[in-house]
């Protein structure tokens, strides 16, 4: 046989050298479902594919191409109109991981070396029916330690959105499990009942503490559920998922820290590119661009309001926090627009961190530190626009405020005796009003301060012996935002009177709800 001459084996070379740098592949309207491109499926074209960093479009034949590393995942953007294929776990499966040696070891396991790129990376698409209006459910960490705390997160949450109706799509905010990375598949498995397409973001309690660097950090999140940075579109919504953790903390090298690198600040900056301006922008972190402890850069801030300038409809969520809180940034030095950017701090599926006192199924209050009980949320879209509800677990749907009163009162004594409203998805420029029996509507006044039913549920905590009817201790009370007061008089008959409320959220809506005092000699 004829050896190859020096230029043929070169060309060999470069082809080869090529082919590991680059990966293509086809992006096609999968008509069978078989999740393969048979030759009758067509290409579609101008849909995004990632490397995690840049953003190109298929062409006319749905074809693209991307440079590679030995560290990359590749994932095609959902456009509005289509659907991707699930697993067994109704999880999305857009993306295709390129690790040619694999994880490092750690001590949880991370991805299997894949070897040689594939020819061709694939997507699926399979045309879809998307209602421009439709729900997405959300929950904040429900970080569970434990099997039993697994357990607790089924009794409370899963089984009142277990084969829910009329929601699209699911997302967890991070801290789906809280350090024990073993715990993914129980969680997984937990969330599968559901019954819709669930997306997941990485927290601090999702990553792997032993890894050397941040791009390491995510190794076995990602075997379990695909890139930590990533997007899609449903409906005229653009969902952007962004892993905000810093591990370790690019300071000291100590703990983690809230931030952005600059590969995913460019992820943001190349997808939005080919987003049509009229879609609404939904930016999804674990920790709050407002976060004061592990504090979000204002250069990241800017940079992240900058790519969204010329959307005029953005909203951002986050969890982290363990309390509930509305943020709007106005036009200033970091925000561009004369329209406020609202940011959404969700409270959490596990509460308090399944802590205080048991309740009548035996998984613990958990109360959250500013008063807001777990729960999870709601995210009705209209077209661009949204509206947001909270759910309280094991609560009926009308619950969205606590009202805390003293249960009795002397008839015309001097006591300064308050009513306390918790409106947990208040904002400050709410109105809450109250009235004693059918007297005139007065408006409560908010107060930054603990909720006094928070800080009387911790002491009942402290006094109980028995330890089975209680789990781990409360944290201690922080102030709340959403918490307003007026005061209720003595000079009233003896006997019962009826409190009642109302208020009227950011989005114009009307709640009402109902508590009672008694006056006594």
């Amino acid at each position: 046989m004829k050896k190859p001459g020096l230029l043929a084996i070169t060309l060999m070379a470069s082809t080869y050298i090529h082919a590991q740098t680059t990966a293509s592949g086809y992006v096609f309207a999968d008509a069978n479902g078989n999740g393969k491109r048979d030759k009758t499926e067509k290409g579609i074209a101008n849909v995004s594919v990632t490397n995690g960093q840049q953003v190109v479009l298929s062409d006319n034949k749905g074809f693209y191409q991307l440079p590679v590393g030995n560290d990359n995942i590749i994932s095609v953007i959902k456009p509005s109109g289509y659907k991707v294929p699930l697993n067994a776990d109704n999880l999305p499966q857009y993306y295709y991981i390129h690790k040619p040696q694999g994880s490092p070891i750690l001590k949880y396991k991370g991805i299997s070396p894949t070897g040689p790129l594939p020819k061709s990376i694939d997507f699926a698409l399979k045309p879809s029916t998307e209602k421009d209006n439709y729900t997405a459910l959300i929950f904040g960490d429900p970080q569970v330690y434990n099997q039993e705390q697994v357990d607790y997160f089924v009794r409370d949450v899963i089984t009142e959105v277990e084969g829910i109706k009329d929601v699209s799509v699911g997302i967890s905010m991070g801290d789906e499990v809280g350090d024990k990375l073993d715990l993914f598949p129980a969680y997984t498995t937990a969330v599968k009942r559901v019954g819709i397409p669930w997306y997941n973001m990485m927290g601090n309690h999702d990553l792997n503490a032993d890894a050397p660097t941040d791009s390491l950090s995510d190794e076995s999140f990602e075997a379990h559920f695909g890139p930590t940075t990533y997007a899609f579109n449903y409906g005229k919504v653009h969902f952007i998922v962004l892993d905000d953790v810093l591990y370790p903390d690019p300071r000291d090298g100590h703990g983690y820290y809230g931030g952005l690198r600059d590969d995913q600040l460019n992820f943001v900056e190349n997808d939005l590119k080919y987003v049509p301006k009229d879609y609404l922008i939904v930016m999804t972190m674990h920790i709050p661009m407002s976060e004061p402890e592990f504090l979000f850069s204002s250069a990241t801030r800017k940079r992240l309001f900058n790519a969204i300038k010329d959307f005029p409809n953005t909203l951002s969520i986050s969890a982290h926090t363990h309390m509930q809180r509305q943020d709007f940034y106005m036009k200033g030095t970091e925000w561009l627009q004369d329209k406020p950017h609202h940011h959404f701090n969700i409270g959490t599926a596990s509460g308090d961190f399944y802590s205080g006192l048991s309740d009548k199924n035996g998984t613990p209050v958990s109360t959250m530190r500013d008063g807001t009980p777990k729960g999870y949320g709601f995210i009705h879209f209209k077209g661009n626009q949204y509206v947001i509800d909270y759910k309280v677990a094991g609560k009926d749907a009308a619950e969205q405020m606590r009202i805390t009163a003293p249960e009795k009162l002397k008839k015309n004594s001097d006591t300064l005796a308050y009513v306390y409203v918790n409106f947990y998805t208040g904002t400050k420029n709410d109105k809450v009003q109250y009235r004693i029996n059918d007297s005139e509507w007065k408006n409560l006044v908010q107060s930054m301060e603990f909720d006094p039913f928070y800080v009387a549920e911790v002491a009942t905590w402290k006094t109980i012996a028995d330890k089975t009817k209680k789990a781990r201790r409360p944290s201690n009370p922080a102030k709340s935002t959403h918490l307003w007061k007026g005061p209720i008089s003595t000079k009233l008959p003896i006997g019962e009177h009826t409190i009642e409320v109302k208020t009227t959220d950011m989005f114009n809506r009307t709640f009402t709800q109902k508590s009672s005092y008694v006056i006594e000699e």
